[in-house]
């Protein structure tokens, strides 16, 4: 797409109606599409009462897109809905100096999502297994036979696992049935909910156990993707710098729940413009994070002579079929924005974003820090926040940010002042 590169130059600068206009070019857009973009065409109510109970109206939060990103070798614009300030601009401006000093690169590691049958206190351990052993066969045959749709389409259980663990009130063991699935382009949550309650009965008979909880776990371990960041040519004080931020995670849990909450910052964004669960795949990020008995960070920096390399690996169950994904206009242009078809494809985007987000956080913090950052940009919420009207919202973000220059800081007593001197200013040159 070299020959669309002057529809994101200067792309932070121009009005909303041009961003629309350029992302329409960009992507391929229609005019509908951009309707959509815009809330010309809005959710309609009766698709609202359809996804949620008790509708009485909508709360909207802002779309954006993070520009500059190159992804397998795809130059790719990022609709992110998110109302937090700085995530888009970082994301755009750390994407910028990756695409000009190295690359991003991305796969997945397996495709199989979970469901769970427990057995909540097993008399007979060594029986029941070898039952549930011997029974495999049948009991994928009865699954597969539950979902035939999605095994026509190609996917469908593949496997069952048995795993025993000991209860926590120490009175017991539990056996637990993990079923593997492949959901293809489905997150699979209601397809593995219902497997697994359909193998309920058939299992007590087998067992001659109780059976407890048929649910879908969202420690999705064996739906892993993967992004690998390279950037070449690191001043060696920054390369450090962010080096010794990893560490800090490493070591410190309490550091670590920071730097995974920035990962995610360029993750959920992608997941809420997409209609899909983004609480389901923060559940998993975290307990993967959490597998090895410490919390840890979920990406790994370190330098190779000039070169910092950076990856993430996460568990990562995404749809592009079904539920809101389906019946959202919104999420269906937010796929077409960046060509998606398949599932595994915005599997690989949000991890390779996530990571590029992490970066541009470590970076801030190895060098200005955040708060600069975060105020620049944060200068238009206090002018709002002030009372200043659509014409005088510039001059008081202007001012703002000369303050934070002088002093490092501004808040919003500074911004009603300088509200206050503006319109004084105005009313004197009326007389």
């Amino acid at each position: 797409m070299d020959d669309k590169r002057h529809l994101i130059e200067g792309f932070h600068r121009v009005s909303r109606d041009e961003r629309l206009q350029r992302v329409k070019e960009f992507c391929g857009l229609t005019t509908e599409d951009t309707r959509v973009l815009s809330g010309e065409t809005p959710l309609p109510l009766d698709i609202a009462e359809h996804l949620i109970e008790n509708v009485i109206g909508y709360f909207p939060i802002p779309m954006g897109v993070a520009t500059n990103f190159n992804i397998d070798g795809r130059d790719l614009l990022i609709p992110m809905v998110v109302e937090e300030t700085s995530i888009i601009a970082a994301a755009s401006a750390t994407a910028k100096w990756v695409k000009r000093e190295g690359s991003i690169k991305t796969y997945s590691k397996g495709n199989l999502i979970i469901g769970q049958v427990q057995l909540p206190n097993v008399r007979n351990v060594a029986y029941a297994r070898r039952e549930l052993h011997e029974n495999r066969d049948l009991l994928m045959g009865l699954a597969n036979a539950c979902i035939p749709g999605l095994v026509a389409r190609g996917g469908g259980v593949r496997d069952i696992a048995i795993r025993e663990l000991p209860r926590p009130d120490q009175d017991g063991t539990m056996l637990v049935l993990h079923v593997l699935c492949d959901p293809c382009d489905a997150m699979g949550a209601n397809l593995i909910n219902q497997v697994c309650e359909a193998l309920k009965p058939r299992v007590e008979a087998i067992t001659g156990e109780r059976v407890g909880l048929c649910i879908l776990s969202n420690l999705v371990d064996g739906k892993l993707v993967v992004a690998e960041v390279t950037v070449r040519n690191v001043n060696p004080v920054l390369g450090r710098g962010i080096v010794e931020a990893t560490l800090f995670a490493k070591a410190d849990p309490y550091r670590a729940a920071t730097h995974n909450k920035g990962v995610l910052n360029g993750i959920d964004p992608i997941l809420i413009a997409t209609g899909n669960d983004w609480r389901a795949v923060e559940a998993g990020v975290h307990s993967y994070a959490a597998r090895t008995g410490t919390y840890q960070p979920v990406t790994d920096w370190h330098m190779e002579g000039s070169d910092l390399i950076g990856r993430i690996e996460v568990p990562m169950a995404v749809g592009t079929v079904g539920g809101v994904t389906k019946l959202h206009p919104t999420a269906a242009v937010a796929l077409k924005m960046m060509k998606i078809k398949h599932a595994e494809e915005l599997a690989r985007i949000c991890a390779a974003v996530g990571l590029v987000q992490n970066l541009g956080a470590l970076k801030a913090l190895s060098t200005v820090g955040i708060v600069k950052g975060h105020m620049q940009l944060h200068a238009a919420n206090l002018a709002i926040a002030a009372g200043a009207e659509v014409h005088e919202i510039h001059h008081v973000r202007e001012q703002l940010n000369e303050i934070l220059k002088n002093e490092k800081q501004i808040n919003l007593t500074r911004a009603k002042e300088i509200l206050q001197a503006l319109r004084l200013s105005d009313k004197t040159a009326m007389y």
